[in-house]
């Protein structure tokens, strides 16, 4: 039975059987019996790492270790609120950071990166993914949107929008037009815009 340990664009954590392409770290989320309790966090530094670096190996939800999520891609680990690690991603991490500092023009050590995306990820009492409405043509390659007409997360990538699953992404749709609910946080949405590409598209 797979383990409740994949991250959706919307922020959620679910049990699949699909491998995930990125690992990413809250702190420790599970009890001994690999179940997550209520917790869906236990620091503000939210990463995603690769899954192999430097010959590094670990239990999966072992006692006292920090929860392993995994996600599909880049872009969902991006609209889950994570950024990338400074270490085992380091030239992805530098090259956020650049795009951040071209958005922000300030604050954009990692902490301080951090900082922003917390509280702009998650409502503080509800502990729900903050999202806000945008125009869907005002928005760049990489956002995860939710569209009036159906509850199913879409990637925008160019003139079109592509169905999330944890397996892959489906058949794309013309992107269209008109307001939209936006997964991803404001901040990474300012940093896709100065530049920041995602890596590429995993198809089912």
């Amino acid at each position: 039975m797979p383990l409740q340990n994949r991250v959706t664009p919307g922020g959620e954590i679910i049990a699949d059987p699909a491998r995930g392409t990125l690992l990413g770290n809250r702190g420790i989320l599970h009890d001994a019996q690999q179940r997550l309790d209520a917790a869906r966090w236990r620091h503000p530094h939210w990463i995603y790492c690769r899954l192999a670096f430097k010959g590094r190996w670990r239990k999966v939800m072992a006692p006292h270790r920090y929860t392993e999520l995994f996600f599909l891609d880049e872009a969902t680990a991006l609209a889950a609120g994570h950024r990338p690690c400074c270490e085992c991603r380091r030239e992805d991490f530098r090259g956020f950071q650049a795009a951040w500092r071209r958005a922000f023009g300030h604050g954009a050590s990692a902490g301080a990166i951090d900082r922003a995306l917390h509280q702009a990820r998650v409502e503080p009492r509800s502990r729900r993914q903050i999202r806000f409405e945008a125009p869907l043509d005002d928005l760049p390659d990489g956002a995860f949107v939710l569209l009036p007409d159906g509850p199913s997360p879409l990637l925008v990538q160019g003139d079109r929008l592509h169905p999330w699953h944890p397996g892959g992404y489906g058949l794309p749709r013309e992107r269209g037009s008109g307001r939209v609910s936006v997964l991803t946080p404001a901040p990474t949405i300012a940093v896709l815009r100065a530049g920041y590409r995602p890596g590429p598209l995993i198809r089912m």
